[in-house]
């Protein structure tokens, strides 16, 4: 079979819509360095606030028990038909042969 048997019909305007919507680099050399130091600037300041929000759940979550405190615990209601008992595990007896 050859190539142009697996090319779609469509394969132009395909071609066309990738081109449109591609990442393209700019050609200049100071403009490529500034997009890329502002990139990683975004990024580290993503990263920051990422890790303070973080501290700052745990914080809170943290002042919120201490401030609720552990408070005195309430034993179950008793089940009459719940019977509380000792168990022990005993041996297999042995078959006499």
């Amino acid at each position: 079979m050859t190539a142009s048997a697996f090319r779609s019909p469509f394969q132009p305007f395909q071609a066309r819509l990738r081109a449109a919507y591609g990442a393209r680099k700019p050609r200049n050399g100071l403009l490529r360095l500034v997009l890329g130091v502002v990139g990683l600037g975004l990024l580290a300041v993503l990263v920051v606030v990422g890790v303070m929000v973080g501290a700052v759940m745990l914080a809170a979550g943290m002042l919120y028990r201490l401030v609720q405190g552990r408070g005195t615990l309430a034993s179950p209601p008793r089940d009459a038909r719940v019977v509380d008992a000792e168990y022990r595990v005993v041996a297999k007896p042995l078959l006499p042969r």
